[in-house]
């Protein structure tokens, strides 16, 4: 991907993870352009990214072979009609990283002739350790899906979703589900306080916990259940605290949950929430 023209457009958290994962995996400034409306974006981008930053979207595409969507889910209706007699001309593939926008919206807003695939990245993707969920339709051939393969795994972890509805799941699960796991770590501190530690060491303690754990669960091989049951001693502390878990109906509180992610995802990407 170094020797190909990439477009961003929107220079927001999630487009500025992307061109850092870029330039770290070897792509060259001078071949990444961006569409960015923001004059203090722009400046920021090509001082400490040194790509090449301009409001003029239409310029941003410029002989692009790639075209990455990173606004607002809200803009890439606008953004999309306005290039589209350009990319029916030159036909990049479009990657959307707007979340809720449907398939069938952004070939509607590109135009005929233009391969979309739609990628739902997770936040962790700031820091390079993102989940990116990739979905193509039949008519995106092997080498355009491997060109958005490449592209993902400058986040981080790549799958790919056999439906598009699917990604409504993988919104649910690894979308909102680091704000699970910061939640967990919240309340663990919290709780460490109310017995007694100090806040900062319950703190250090609960983020430690989590940022080792998520090490350990993330080798190849990591067999979650078994790296459960490997810190769970019969009779022991950690079989107690999970026998409270348990008695709540912990597992039934997360299939809850991620059932209400999954159902509002759905609603806003249905065609009432304006997305098509």
């Amino acid at each position: 991907m170094s020797d190909q023209r990439i477009a961003v457009l929107g220079g927001g958290n999630m487009g500025r993870a992307l061109i850092g994962g870029l330039l770290r995996s070897g792509t060259r400034p001078e071949r990444v352009s961006v569409g960015e409306t923001s004059e203090a974006a722009r400046l920021a981008l090509a001082r400490e990214l040194g790509v090449t930053a301009t409001a003029d979207n239409a310029r941003a595409i410029e002989n692009a072979a790639l075209v990455v969507l990173a606004v607002k889910p809200y803009q890439a209706q606008a953004v999309l009609t306005a290039l589209a007699p350009l990319l029916q001309l030159s036909r990049p593939l479009v990657v959307s990283v707007a979340a809720g926008a449907r398939l069938a919206s952004l070939e509607a807003w590109c135009g005929a002739g233009v391969p979309v695939v739609r990628a739902m990245p997770n936040r962790p993707a700031l820091v390079g350790a993102g989940a990116t969920a990739l979905y193509a339709p039949p008519g995106v051939g092997p080498e355009l899906r491997a060109a958005a393969e490449r592209l993902a795994r400058a986040l981080g972890e790549v799958v790919w979703v056999p439906q598009e509805d699917h990604l409504d799941l993988v919104t649910a699960l690894s979308g909102s589900g680091p704000a699970y796991f910061f939640l967990l770590a919240e309340l663990m501190a919290e709780a460490g306080t109310g017995l007694g530690l100090d806040a900062a060491t319950a703190r250090r303690l609960a983020t430690a916990t989590l940022y080792g754990s998520g090490l350990m669960a993330a080798t190849a091989d990591a067999d979650l259940a078994g790296l459960r049951e490997a810190v769970t001693s019969k009779g022991g502390t950690t079989a107690a605290a999970l026998a409270v878990f348990a008695g709540a109906d912990f597992k039934g509180t997360v299939e809850r949950a991620l059932a209400a992610a999954a159902r509002r995802s759905r609603e806003l990407g249905a065609p009432a929430a304006g997305h098509s």
